[in-house]
C-alpha cells in the first residue's frame, strides 16, 4: 500500500511539475502578445487583425487535423467549445486590440496582473477547483497592487482604454478556465484547434468585409505583428498554457500569469521604445512576488 501511495505521489509530482514548465513557456509566448497586437493595429483596423489572426491560426489547425485525421469532439463538448472561442478567439484579441487604440501596451500589460485571479475564479467555477483561502489572499495583494497602478496612472491612462482591457482580461480568463477543463479530454492544442475551426465562417466572413483597402502602405512591423499573433499567441502559445492548466491544476498555474507583466514590459521598452514608469516597475515586482504564495496555497 505504502509502494502504491509513494508511486502515485511520484506520479502526481512529475505532473504537476511538467504542468508548471508547460505552463510558463506558454507565458513567455503570451507576453508577446499586447507588444505585437500593438505593432498590428498601426496598419491593420482591430477588426481585420482578430478576424485574420483566427483565419490564420484555424488554416493550420486543418492541417495538423488532416495529418493526423483527428476526430470529432462529442455533442457534449460544442457548448464548451463556443465558450472558449467566445473568451480566447474573439472576446480577448478584439477587446485587446481596441483598447490599445486608447492606451500604451506597457500600460496594458500591467493590468494582466488582474488575469490570474480572474482565471482562478472561473477554475472554481467551470473546473471544479477548491484552492485554500489563503491562495486568495495572495492573489488578492497582486490584483490589488495592479489596481493601484491603475489608479495612479499618468498620463498614458484612458477610462474607455482601462474598461476595454479589463473587459479583455474577464472574457480571457473564462475562455482559459473552459479550455482548461475541456482539455483533460481533448487535449490542449485539439481545443484551440477546434474553437479556431467552430468560429472558422464567422471570422473568414469578417476579414474579408474588414480587409484593407491597399496593402502597399502597411509596414513591415505590422505584418510582423499580424504573424506574432497569429502564430504564436493564437495557436503555439496554447498548445502550451492549455496543457499546463490540465496537468498543474488552473488556479496554482494560472498564478504564472502574475509573471507575464514582467515579460511584457521588457519586451515593450526594448521593442516599442515605450516608458516603462517607477509605478510600473513597482506593481510588476509586487504581483510577481505574490505568485510563490499562491503557488504554495493552490
Amino acid at each position: 500500500m505504502r509502494t502504491t501511495t509513494s508511486m502515485t505521489s511520484a506520479r502526481v509530482t512529475t505532473a504537476g511539475t511538467e504542468g508548471w514548465i508547460s505552463g510558463m513557456i506558454g507565458v513567455i509566448i503570451f507576453s508577446g502578445s499586447l507588444p505585437a497586437t500593438r505593432l498590428a493595429i498601426a496598419g491593420f483596423s482591430p477588426l481585420f487583425l482578430t478576424s485574420a489572426r483566427a483565419v490564420i491560426a484555424a488554416v493550420l489547425g486543418m492541417v495538423l487535423f488532416a495529418a493526423i485525421r483527428q476526430p470529432w469532439p462529442a455533442r457534449r463538448d460544442l457548448a464548451s467549445l463556443a465558450i472558449v472561442a467566445f473568451g480566447v478567439v474573439i472576446g480577448f484579441p478584439l477587446l485587446s486590440a481596441l483598447a490599445l487604440q486608447h492606451i500604451s501596451s506597457a500600460h496594458s500589460i500591467v493590468f494582466m496582473g488582474l488575469l490570474p485571479p480572474t482565471t482562478a475564479l472561473f477554475g472554481v467555477l467551470r473546473g471544479g477547483e477548491r484552492p485554500r483561502p489563503a491562495f486568495w489572499l495572495f492573489s488578492g495583494i497582486g490584483a490589488l497592487s495592479v489596481m493601484v497602478f491603475a489608479l495612479s496612472r499618468g498620463g498614458d491612462g484612458s477610462v474607455v482604454g482601462d474598461l476595454l482591457i479589463v473587459a479583455a482580461i474577464i472574457v480571457c480568463g473564462l475562455g482559459y478556465a473552459e479550455g482548461a477543463a475541456l482539455s483533460r479530454r481533448l487535449g490542449g492544442w485539439q481545443v484551440i484547434c477546434w474553437a479556431l475551426l467552430l468560429t472558422l465562417p464567422v471570422t473568414a466572413g469578417l476579414a474579408l468585409a474588414t480587409r484593407p483597402a491597399q496593402w502597399t502602405g502597411i509596414g513591415a512591423p505590422a505584418w510582423l505583428g499580424l504573424a506574432y499573433v497569429s502564430l504564436f499567441s493564437m495557436l503555439i502559445g496554447f498548445v502550451f498554457w492549455y496543457r499546463g492548466l490540465a496537468l498543474g491544476g488552473i488556479a496554482r498555474v494560472g498564478q504564472l500569469q502574475l509573471l507575464q507583466p514582467f515579460f511584457g514590459l521588457t519586451l515593450a521598452g526594448l521593442l516599442l521604445g515605450e516608458p516603462i514608469s517607477p509605478t510600473m516597475i513597482a506593481a510588476t515586482g509586487l504581483v510577481v512576488l505574490c505568485v510563490a504564495g499562491a503557488k504554495r496555497f493552490g
